[in-house]
């Protein structure tokens, strides 16, 4: 016997599926933009010496 289909469930699931990807995505670009900014920003400067 066939079980019936619950579409609710199916339908939830997909989404949820949809929503974790489009989570990863954004991390993903996210730490993209981080690590361009970081690189542009290059290593911090030494301060100057100072004279005591």
């Amino acid at each position: 016997m066939a079980k019936t289909p619950n579409y609710q469930f199916e339908k939830r699931e997909r989404e949820r599926v949809k929503a974790n990807k489009l989570a990863e995505r954004a991390d993903a670009k996210r730490e993209q933009r981080e690590r361009a900014r970081a690189e542009a920003a290059g290593p911090p400067a030494d301060p100057e010496p100072t004279e005591d």
